[in-house]
Parts: structure tokens; C-alpha cells; sequence
């Protein structure tokens, strides 16, 4: 095998490998408030939470998270499996209650996305969470490093 050369990988990349890739995404290129991306035509431009799993797991932007259809069914099925972690974690350690003008409670489909573009939200925290729900999946799914 050459230097340049990747060798292949053997394992499994499991939810929480993807969520730790998203936390190193964000702090190697930045974080995004009000949209995916900061600058669709940069390769690594700086992501929302959302936008550094898409990127984590696909390698490149997902505008809209309804493309995932169109790419292959291991990077459809991985992308939402991470999302989904990252959802279940947000609901049970930061659960908030958006209501909107109407008096209506704000759907969870947005849950993740309007966490992410909270005023108040810091890069630190969103890095934080993802990371943190890494270890929540790990703690939930595997034994001694191995997958249950």
C-alpha cells in the first residue's frame, strides 16, 4: 500500500461516530445559524448542527434533507439514524417549548433546527450537544466498545 493511498475501512460507522464527526466539523470550519450552510459554494463552509451531520456522513452539503433519497440507502439510512439520536438526546436533556403567534406549540419536525437558530445558542453549546449525544448512543448501544 502506497502512503497516499486510504486503506479500507472495516468497521461500522455507528450514530455516535457521526455525531463526534459533526462536533469536529463544527469546530474545524465553523457554526451556522438560519440555514444548512453558510455558503453553498464553499466545500467546508461553516454548518448548523443538522448541516455538519449531513456533511459527516455524506462528505458533502445536503441542501435539503429530502435529497437523502436521492443518495445511497446506507448514506440515507446513517444521516437520519444520527439526526434521530441527536433528536432524542435535544428531548430528553434540553427539552424547550416554542409556541408560535398563533399560541401553537411549534412541531417537532423544526425541534432540531429551531435549537440550533436560538439567539441564545452558542457554537460551544451545539458542539457540546452533539458530542454529548454521542456518548448517550454509545452508552445505550454498545458494550465494552463493541456494538450490542
Amino acid at each position: 500500500m502506497k502512503a497516499t493511498q486510504i486503506p479500507p475501512h472495516a468497521g461500522t460507522v455507528t450514530p455516535a461516530d457521526l455525531l463526534r464527526m459533526a462536533a469536529l466539523y463544527l469546530r474545524r470550519h465553523g457554526w451556522h445559524q438560519g440555514a444548512y450552510y453558510a455558503d453553498p459554494d464553499h466545500l467546508t463552509p461553516p454548518a448548523c448542527a443538522a448541516g455538519a451531520i449531513g456533511m459527516a456522513s455524506t462528505g458533502h452539503q445536503v441542501e435539503n434533507f429530502l435529497q437523502l433519497d436521492q443518495l445511497d440507502d446506507d448514506h440515507h439510512a446513517d444521516t437520519l439514524a444520527a439526526l434521530g439520536a441527536f433528536v432524542d438526546y435535544l428531548d430528553t436533556h434540553e427539552p424547550i417549548f416554542y409556541v408560535d403567534e398563533d399560541g401553537f406549540l411549534v412541531d417537532e419536525y423544526g425541534w432540531p433546527f429551531s435549537w440550533n437558530d436560538d439567539p441564545a445558542r452558542t457554537a460551544e453549546q451545539v458542539v457540546t450537544a452533539l458530542e454529548a449525544a454521542a456518548d448517550e448512543w454509545d452508552s445505550l448501544h454498545t458494550t465494552g466498545g463493541e456494538n450490542r
